[in-house]
């Protein structure tokens, strides 16, 4: 999950480095016609801009949600599928709360470099991608029924078995007499 993390943080402040060094601000360019446009832009908000006034708050609450992943992560998760989309949804957060606590204006204050712009959609990045990505996967887990902790369910299963045995045992010793 750590590999997974860092890696989409590495990749996207990569992308954000070159979207700074490349895009003109708030100017869309053409990337794949009108399916995606890059454009710069700098988002002091959360999901939308929402919490724009609010940033040390933002700020802080994605770093409790990133201990919190982590905490669950360490302490109930054992399927390789919850560890690829914990590790997107922390790569992705990682890579928000660098541009936050590192990029001007201030520590807590810093705003989010964005540049990906589909059609009726808000401006996005790679981080972004990573917590949605990770999200939907987690939902989708969660709606087939695959646990985070398989052997927990192997395990519940087992430990009834033997009552159940036990129960079959004494009906059919009863039904022998």
């Amino acid at each position: 999950m750590v590999v997974i993390a860092v890696v989409l943080a590495v990749i996207d402040q990569i992308t954000k480095n070159w979207a700074e060094a490349n895009l003109p601000l708030l100017e869309p360019q053409p990337f794949l016609g009108e399916v995606l446009q890059l454009t710069l832009l700098y988002n002091t908000g959360a999901a939308w801009g929402m919490g724009a006034e609010i940033t040390p708050v933002v700020t802080c609450l994605q770093i409790a949600i990133v201990i919190g992943v982590l905490v669950f992560a360490v302490k109930v998760v054992r399927s390789g599928w919850y560890t690829l989309a914990l590790g997107l949804i922390l790569g992705g957060a990682l890579g928000n709360i660098h541009d936050r606590l590192l990029r001007d204006p201030s520590p807590f204050h810093g705003a989010v470099v964005d540049f990906l712009e589909l059609p009726n959609w808000p401006v996005f990045n790679v981080a972004d991608m990573g917590v949605v990505g990770g999200a939907v996967l987690v939902v989708a887990l969660g709606l087939f029924g695959i646990a985070a902790d398989p052997s927990a369910d192997a395990g519940g299963a087992a430990a009834d078995a033997p009552a159940e045995s036990e129960e079959t045992t004494r009906t059919t010793s009863e039904e022998d007499r």
